[in-house]
């Protein structure tokens, strides 16, 4: 194993979250005349902690989104999660390489923490992470693109960002592994690869992803 830790992105990359989520925001931004389409979401969004949306949004139109938008938002979400919400295809046998090899891992998402947590109790994945293997951009303020969150997932692990690699599937987040001086591999299953630019290595497939750790 090239790595000492093998840090995850959540949505899009462990829980199929990405379609979801972004046809809602998409859905919300629009009802709220901010009109969105899913393309757009997905372009502007993926991969980004809720302040970004706010901030976006006000610098567009010059107006702020509602108090209660994430709540809103949040609560139409765990809903969807929980009629559609799957893992990954190829993720549990990554994870199960991962933990029958004794290779540590955790995962660092823009999402909040009950965001995570909602996502891996209806996918099955909590019991591949426990709570300190769990970190979240509220634990650091500065979102993706910033380092910070990276960062603070491996100090937290005691392992030296050199010696991490993070599986990310957007824009933002390869910039961030890069920012945190790790290796990324871009996981293209959603995101056009050319916009993954800057990971080391790019797959399509989660099956891929344990023979190309090594």
């Amino acid at each position: 194993m090239r790595y000492d830790l093998v840090i995850f992105d959540n949505d899009g990359v462990l829980v199929d979250s990405e379609p979801i989520s972004n046809r809602l925001l998409a859905g919300y931004l629009t009802e709220l005349g901010h009109p969105t389409s899913y393309e757009d979401s997905v372009r502007d969004y993926m991969g980004s902690a809720m302040h970004r949306v706010h901030d976006l949004v006000l610098e567009r139109t010059g107006r702020r989104l509602p108090e209660d938008f994430d709540e809103v938002f949040h609560a139409r979400v765990f809903a969807a999660f929980e009629r559609e919400l799957r893992p990954v295809p190829g993720v549990t046998d990554v994870l199960e390489k991962l933990a029958a090899d004794g290779v540590p891992y955790c995962v660092a998402s823009s999402g909040s923490h009950e965001r995570i947590r909602v996502g891996h109790r209806t996918t099955g994945l909590d019991r591949w992470f426990t709570d300190e293997r769990i970190f979240s951009s509220e634990d650091v303020g500065r979102g993706k693109p910033a380092p910070d969150l990276f960062l603070y997932a491996a100090e937290r692990m005691g392992v030296a960002p050199g010696r991490c690699v993070v599986v990310e599937d957007s824009p933002l987040g390869v910039q961030a592994a890069v920012a945190a001086g790790m290796d990324v591999y871009g996981f293209t299953a959603m995101t056009p690869p050319e916009r993954l630019e800057g990971a080391g290595r790019l797959f399509a497939d989660m099956g891929e992803l344990a023979g190309l750790l090594v």
